[in-house]
């Protein structure tokens, strides 16, 4: 299969391989991988209007490198891992995970200033190239099809976005959400699978379990019966479980590690710091 670009950079593309439905892996005129992305109309044009705007204030953003008139389709920088599969088949170091968080950090940080939200921030959308005599040589964020503007009616209704694993307490509970989302979904690590049938409770409840009680200041921002809902949650969670990283031993993350995860897991979506603040914690230093 050939596919000719509109923008004549490299001519014919030839796909070589289906990666997902709307994905595939293609190869340039100079034989370099790239991948291409024929999405919705929508998702297609706002991919494309998010990288051409922010691919040029950041290295951390995986690029759109040319683009497909018909079919519509986006052609992206190749990177041949995601941090997903990376951390199964080999568990990161501290300093790995800290030289892949100041870099996603940095994109979120671009994203802020325009006041943009990603909704979508997992392992799986944190690409990575592996090298030899580092790790990691190229690390960028990726899947900007669902990116919003924070004042975007989508985030002002608290539309249901992203992954249930990584997803903001406000977004289960139909609150209006903004650029603090992507913090929250950066440094989330509790969850419950999708196909359960109460996945919205139970992920608040882990969420309350991990990093609660949820503040008082909720008041502020929910409807009566979400505060009931938080109340029975609350309840529901015998004391002892009621403390982050019960389960996780210092062998597995240190102190350090948790007090900076800590810092971002706040469940009041204004009390969570910027990217920009983070960046300059002492644990990068």
């Amino acid at each position: 299969m050939k596919i000719r670009p509109s923008l004549d950079q490299n001519g014919i593309y030839n796909v070589t391989r289906q990666l997902q439905e709307t994905v595939w892996l293609a190869m340039n005129a100079s034989n370099n991988p790239v991948i291409l992305k024929s999405v919705n109309r929508f998702r297609f044009q706002n991919e494309r209007d998010v990288l051409m705007h922010f691919q040029s204030k950041t290295p951390f953003i995986r690029p759109l490198v040319d683009e497909v008139v018909d079919p519509p389709t986006i052609v992206l920088k190749y990177l041949n891992d995601n941090l997903l599969n990376a951390s199964i088949s080999q568990r990161l170091t501290s300093t790995e995970i800290k030289h892949v968080s100041r870099r996603i950090l940095e994109a979120l940080r671009v994203l802020r200033k325009d006041r943009f939200v990603h909704t979508d921030i997992k392992p799986d959308n944190i690409l990575v190239n592996h090298g030899q005599d580092e790790r990691f040589t190229d690390v960028q964020l990726a899947d900007f099809g669902s990116t919003v503007p924070s004042d975007s009616g989508y985030a002002k209704e608290g539309d249901l976005i992203g992954t249930p694993i990584w997803r903001i307490p406000e977004a289960h509970l139909g609150i209006g959400w903004s650029t603090s989302t992507d913090i929250w979904s950066f440094g989330a690590s509790a969850g419950v699978s999708i196909d359960h049938e109460d996945y919205e409770l139970k992920t608040l409840q882990r969420q309350c379990e991990f990093f609660g009680p949820f503040p008082m200041t909720y008041r502020e921002i929910c409807a009566p019966e979400t505060l009931n809902t938080l109340a029975y949650i609350m309840q529901s969670i015998p004391p002892e479980k009621k403390k982050p990283f019960a389960r996780i031993t210092e062998k597995e993350i240190s102190e350090e590690d948790k007090g900076f995860v800590v810092k971002i897991m706040k469940l009041d979506p204004r009390d969570r710091p910027s990217a920009a603040e983070l960046l300059h914690k002492r644990w990068f230093s």
